[in-house]
């Protein structure tokens, strides 16, 4: 029988598993360049980036399209994540998904405010569409570029996902792709001693190498020594043609001494999997230093589905007198690579610096219920909060619950309890929960009041505190004062802030009649749209009542006349 090469073996098996995607279905999503500022699967904060960011030359307003026939199967509007987005359902399987938009194609915008009026909602989740209500075809127009919800700028999120498993697909395999010659590139390296028995260098401790570059798409640190269960790390992004972002890559692969033992690629996930992104990373290198660094070994518990034909979880054990060629390969999409070479020595020895143990005196045991209290103050971690056994440090000091360091992930929330009953009414209406590891912007943290409780659940670990929030909103009218004429103007706008427990909601009327204003929380300016109802009439009476999140109101009343 003829030998064929497990790494042959393996990437023809990945080849003929992205055949299945159609290639000439779909048309883009934008008539102008693709130009990225963002990759599928890309390393964010708590999850992968479940599309594509495509730039939209700085500017909002640019015609999305319909990429296949289809119909609108959904639409929502929130304040923060997509903004506003659609989904359009395509026949052939498959969902797509456009976020951050500023508004939608005429006959859609005008359902979308209808439904808003008639709930007099500023916001809301889901719409579901029945299948005859807006069918598209192919290059239809059906929505505009926009800035709106967790955008950092103008740009287009744009997502495929199966639409009977909601997984989301990269784009790029279905040939939504844009011009990229150029590889990835790596930034630092880490080898983690994996055992107590381990040894790096002679030390029982995770350590960092320089690397350097020797060549094009090709880097190497220099030998050093090790003997027992070691892991690897890399920091390493990529950049595509026609921009300066440092964007995701798509597959890391490692080989020792020639033999693939480490693969993962970013064709495919499901949102319920995503939070594991913080199993792949060195969690508490990221929270320390702000550097996100891939793990080529799995980890316990870690059971995400990019992974392929690992072999001891990627973990690398080093034997006594024999040599090793570690590489980790970095690719993107289009196939440009980078490797970095790593060679190892095996080599015997006594440990002369070790891991810290620890000694604080709450130990966790990670399938346990667990609570502990402090003087006005109980924390309550759930069975399976946290991914492993660990220790952690606990305490109350000067009014702050310590609840150790955020540098551990969590894999559910825990509760946060304080008892109230010494404050009066008066006091404990104005009171809420807040993190405070930065004490100077203190961060809300959704507070349940009941009786003699407070109640908050987070999954950050952390400083937390009860303050106090005496203060009412700010609200300040833009561009027009009272008893002013506005004919001209196409919309009214209100900057509104609040310093300390931040906005809960607002509602704004004109001639005592509901009106929608949308609000850009990153500028925290309210706007509305004059076009959205004819007013009767030339006199008018705008009023606006601001809430933020312990109740504290502010309410203005402007007179403004218009033709």
């Amino acid at each position: 029988m003829k030998y064929i090469p497990f790494t042959l073996l393996f990437f023809s098996f990945l080849g003929f598993g992205q055949e299945k995607y159609p290639k000439n279905y779909f048309r883009s999503p934008l008539d102008i360049p693709l130009v990225l500022s963002g990759t599928f699967g890309e390393l964010r904060s708590n999850h992968f980036h479940s599309g594509i960011d495509i730039k939209t030359q700085g500017k909002e307003g640019l015609q999305a399209y319909a990429i296949a026939d289809g119909y609108v199967s959904r639409i929502k509007i929130t304040q923060f994540g997509f903004g506003k987005a659609i989904y359009i359902k395509h026949p052939n399987g498959y969902t797509a998904v456009y976020a951050h938009l500023s508004k939608y194609a005429d006959e859609i915008e005008k359902y979308v405010k209808e439904y808003q009026y008639s709930r007099k909602k500023n916001t809301f989740g889901n719409l579901y569409l029945k299948e005859n209500q807006f069918p598209v075809k192919k290059g239809d127009i059906i929505a505009y570029t926009g800035d709106t919800g967790g955008s950092s700028g103008p740009h287009l999120h744009f997502e495929i996902r199966d639409s009977a498993t909601e997984k989301t697909v990269n784009p790029m395999l279905f040939g939504i792709q844009p011009k990229d010659d150029i590889p990835p590139s790596f930034q630092s390296l880490m080898i983690y001693a994996l055992h107590s028995d381990s040894r790096i260098n002679e030390n029982n401790l995770n350590v960092s190498l320089p690397i350097r570059k020797t060549a094009t798409g090709v880097y190497r640190t220099n030998r050093f020594s090790s003997n027992g269960l070691i892991g690897i790390g890399v920091r390493v992004f990529d950049r595509l043609n026609n921009a300066n972002n440092k964007n995701g890559i798509y597959s890391l692969e490692m080989l020792v001494n020639g033999k693939s033992v480490y693969y993962h690629d970013l064709s495919t996930f499901s949102f319920s999997e995503s939070k594991l992104i913080n199993l792949l990373i060195d969690y508490q290198n990221f929270k320390n230093y702000k550097q996100r660094i891939q793990k080529t070994h799995r980890v316990a518990k870690n059971n995400l589905s990019i992974y392929r034909g690992l072999v001891n979880d990627g973990k690398i054990l080093i034997a006594e007198n024999l040599n090793y060629q570690v590489q980790v390969i970095a690719k993107d999409f289009s196939g440009n690579k980078s490797v970095l070479e790593i060679p190892i020595q095996g080599v015997t020895s006594n440990a002369l610096f070790s891991k810290t143990k620890d000694t604080t005196a709450y130990k966790i045991i990670a399938k346990e219920f667990q609570k502990f209290t402090f003087d006005d103050c109980t924390v309550a971690f759930p069975k399976n909060t946290f991914y492993k056994d660990c220790f952690l440090n606990l305490r109350k000091e000067n009014g702050i619950v310590k609840v150790h360091e955020p540098t551990v992930a969590l894999d559910k929330s825990y509760t946060l309890t304080f008892d109230v009953s010494k404050y009066s009414e008066k006091e404990k209406a104005q009171m809420y929960i807040a993190n405070v590891d930065t004490k100077k912007y203190p961060r809300y943290q959704y507070t349940r009041k009941k009786d003699s409780t407070f109640y908050a659940t987070t999954k950050t670990l952390g400083n937390y505190q009860l303050l106090t929030d005496s203060i009412s909103p700010k609200i300040t009218p833009l561009y027009f004062k009272d008893q002013q004429w506005i004919s001209n103007a196409s919309s009214l706008k209100v900057k509104i802030s609040d310093a300390d427990s931040g906005i809960k909601n607002y509602l704004a009327t004109i001639d005592g009649e509901w009106i929608l204003m949308e609000y850009n929380h990153k500028k925290g300016i309210l706007t509305y749209n004059f076009k959205d109802k004819k007013l009767v009439g030339s006199k008018h009476i705008f009023k606006l009542v601001v809430l933020d999140n312990v109740s504290n109101t502010n309410t203005i009343k402007r007179t403004f006349y218009r033709k």
